[in-house]
């Protein structure tokens, strides 16, 4: 047991260093790039006639050299997390533009040969002027084109495809209310789950920012969200993998969780009834935790006491609301003056259903603490006394 954890905090070590060493791999590659294209641009300046104009020949080659190195690092700088998926799409779109230009700059060759402009001066310039423009217009829209459908590549080229597939088992793309529910955690230390999970990076994201509000409610939510999310990364056998995904501004995380789990073929699970039913108008799958907590877990006893606080006032009259740590919601007959405090309360019933579960509950009677309490505090007879006779 010692030696294999052993193994497994070299890992991490390992892991950790290679972090701390890409970013100096990646400065260090930037420099010798502006340093290399800063003397390939000297080249010409080397070899120029002293007479010359250092205008045109020294200020103005290293100039543009210089321009262009720092937009291609400020673009490599601002795109930190790089698709390999975008990368090889962006070659094959500039190589099929590239072709497609050669195709183009051929038969605009035929043309001016047919009108006779091969040997006009002026006309060979606007000619060529034409050739580099359809170049970069064919190029920009290969790139603009693969980069927007390199999901459906496969219809038009099959066997190709930018898109990560899944094999083996199917992966399940957790959302921040099955994180918050928590009851993931307590399944799979049971051993059944054998699928690897997936928590995008922006289902992290809404939890920090649940546990970052002024509301105690949702802070609690947020808070017990990632402190659950951390549980699963530490549960031994379970595979947990935080994706890196591109959020356009302003899109719903539910949205992005159906775009996601139906692109990449997973299955969402979920405690949220609107989420799975959207999930399925999609063509997705999608796992509800409380059809799951319906079918294993045993409907509450009549009669159970609980003690639970009063959050808000119910929909009936007198009704209060509360909430279990595990975020089931009580109904409280006869609570509606007792928001803010810890009350106990009895069951009376319990009810299961996809949407989740829902248990009603009243407070419970006062009852005496001792045999002196009890003794002591006997209701008070106040009508006539005994008659004599």
């Amino acid at each position: 047991m010692a030696e294999t954890e052993s193994i497994h905090a070299m890992g991490a070590e390992v892991r950790a260093s290679d972090r701390r060493s890409a970013p100096f791999m990646l400065t260090a590659l930037r420099i010798l790039y502006a340093g290399l294209m800063i003397a390939a641009a000297s080249i010409p300046v080397i070899n120029s006639d002293p007479d010359s104009d250092p205008l045109i020949d020294f200020i103005m080659p290293i100039s543009a050299t210089l321009a262009v190195v720092v937009i291609v690092v400020l673009l490599d700088i601002r795109t930190p997390q790089k698709r390999i998926s975008n990368v090889v799409g962006v070659y094959m779109a500039v190589v099929a533009g590239l072709f497609a230009s050669l195709a183009v700059g051929v038969l605009i060759d035929l043309i001016a040969e047919a009108w006779e402009l091969t040997g006009d001066e002026d006309a060979l310039k606007y000619l060529t002027l034409l050739k580099l423009a359809v170049g970069l217009t064919l190029c920009y829209v290969a790139v603009s084109v693969v980069l927007s459908t390199r999901d459906s590549i496969r219809l038009v080229i099959p066997y190709v495809e930018f898109s990560r597939q899944v094999r083996g088992v199917r992966p399940m793309l957790l959302d921040t209310s099955s994180l918050i529910d928590g009851r993931m955690n307590t399944f799979t230390q049971t051993g059944f789950l054998d699928a690897p999970l997936i928590v995008p990076q922006f289902v992290v994201t809404e939890l920090h920012t649940l546990s970052d509000s002024s509301d105690r409610l949702k802070r609690d939510r947020g808070r017990r969200g990632l402190a659950n999310l951390r549980l699963l990364q530490d549960t031994k056998g379970i595979k947990v993998d935080i994706e890196q995904t591109e959020v356009p501004a302003g899109a719903e995380v539910d949205a992005l969780l159906v775009d996601l789990a139906v692109e990449k073929n997973l299955r969402i699970i979920t405690s949220d009834s609107n989420l799975a039913r959207v999930a399925q108008i999609r063509g997705g799958v999608s796992l509800n935790l409380h059809d799951l907590g319906g079918v294993l877990r045993d409907p509450a006893v009549p009669g159970e006491r609980v003690s639970v606080e009063v959050i808000r006032e119910g929909e009936a009259q007198d009704q209060g609301v509360g909430y279990l740590p595990d975020g089931t919601m009580i109904v409280i007959e006869d609570a509606a003056g007792q928001i803010g405090k810890m009350i106990d309360v009895v069951i009376t019933n319990a009810v299961q259903t996809s949407a989740g579960r829902l248990i009603f509950a009243k407070p419970t009677p006062d009852q005496p603490d001792t045999i002196g309490h009890a003794a002591t505090h006997q209701p008070r007879h106040t009508g006539e006394g005994p008659r004599s006779e």
